[in-house]
Parts: C-alpha cells; structure tokens; sequence
C-alpha cells in the first residue's frame, strides 16, 4: 500500500496545496463479496419491518356459521373469516420483523477502505479547501467550487465536518449532490456516488479517527 497525493482546491477554482491519502484507507484492496455482504446488511438494516397481516384469528366477524352444513347445494363453510373468503384471514402473510444482520466492526471497516480505494484509483477521489468562501452561504458558490473540482457532479457525495456550517446551508436543498458528514460516511453512500469530495477539515478529522481506531485494535491484540 502506498499513500495518494492530490490537489487542494480552493472554493475560487486555484490550486491551494496537496493533500495525502494514507494508503491504508485509499490504497487497500477492494475485497467485492465483503463489500456486497456490509452493503446489502446495511440496506436490510435501514428496513423498518413494520409490515403485519392479520390471520383469520384476528379480522372482524366470523362468530355464525354462513349456512347450515346440509341442503343448501353449496360447498359446506365454518367461517367468514376463511382465507378463501374476500375479506377474511391471510395465510403465511408478513407480520413485523427485524431485517437487521449481523456484521461486525472489523468488516464494516475494511468495506468501506475497499470501497474508497477504488474510488482513488480511478481518479476520483478530490479534496477542496473550503465550498464557502466568508460567512454567507452560497448555494451557486459552492456548486461552482464543486464543478471546478470534480466537474459533473450528477452523482457526487459531499464529506462535510460537522462544524462546517455554511457549507451544510449552501448544499441542503441540491438534489444532486448527497452531503453526509464525516462520521457517518459508509460503504454504500461511497458506491452509489461516482466521485468523493472531500473539504480539507473532513479529510483530517477522516484520517485521524481510523487512525486512532487502528492503533486502539493493535492495543487489543497485543493484550489479548
């Protein structure tokens, strides 16, 4: 693995440094059945699993038998609550459930290394100084800085710190770029987006939290 340098640009479109990307996070190997395995639990997770039927113990009426057994010329029926019968139970219907699955830290981890490794080596990974230049925000700024940056931005997520507020206020309401905060980026949000921009504050604060976190697991192990 070996670390990835990239430009800084600033919100005027002017080149304003380089930024390295750890190799560990931007140049790890893109393991594609793990990464499919976190992406569809995270999905499933999302579910809210509220949906229920009601069986033919649970639905309204039924107390009479329809007609007699015998005489009628009709087939012989006990119940209006009959799954055959409009209106009544349903069979084997969905009632309420958790879709979560169970994938640990470790994987999570490693999907979403994956995941922007691949984004970096096609390019596609950038780093801008700041979107908002001053303490206005600017919804046409920051789209500009965004376009000078990445170009088409159709389809490009937006990693903010959570103290970057006139960015947040600039990009809130553009339907076609997805902003997430720093804490939160995830595997899936990173796939579903073609390019990754990065503000200069949410690269750092990226950076330092999975370093942090790896030196903690190196801690682990060695005690354990």
């Amino acid at each position: 693995m070996s670390d990835l340098t990239v430009d800084v640009i600033d919100a005027k479109g002017k080149k304003a440094g380089k930024a390295e990307l750890p190799g560990a996070l931007f140049d790890a190997t893109t393991n594609i059945p793990l990464i499919h395995q976190v992406v569809v639990a995270q999905l499933a997770a999302a579910r809210q699993g509220t949906h229920d039927t009601k069986t033919r113990g649970e639905v309204r009426g039924g107390g009479a038998k329809p007609w007699r057994q015998k005489g009628t010329g009709r087939a012989r029926h006990g119940s209006r609550r009959s799954p055959i019968w409009t209106g009544g139970g349903i069979v084997h219907g969905p009632t309420p459930r958790s879709y979560a699955q169970r994938t640990n830290k470790k994987m999570i981890a490693a999907a979403l290394r994956g995941a922007l490794s691949d984004r970096a080596h096609d390019g596609q990974v950038f780093v801008v100084s700041e979107l908002v230049a001053g303490d206005k925000p600017s919804t046409k700024g920051a789209l500009q800085a965004l376009t000078t940056v990445a170009g088409d931005i159709r389809k490009a997520l937006v990693v903010l710190d959570r103290f970057e507020d006139m960015a947040w206020l600039s990009l809130r309401n553009v339907a076609s770029v997805h902003v997430i905060s720093v804490d939160q980026l995830n595997t899936y949000d990173v796939l579903a987006n073609d390019k990754i921009v990065f503000t200069s504050a949410a690269l750092a604060a990226f950076v330092a939290a999975k370093t942090e976190a790896g030196q903690a697991e190196k801690t682990e192990e060695k005690d354990k």
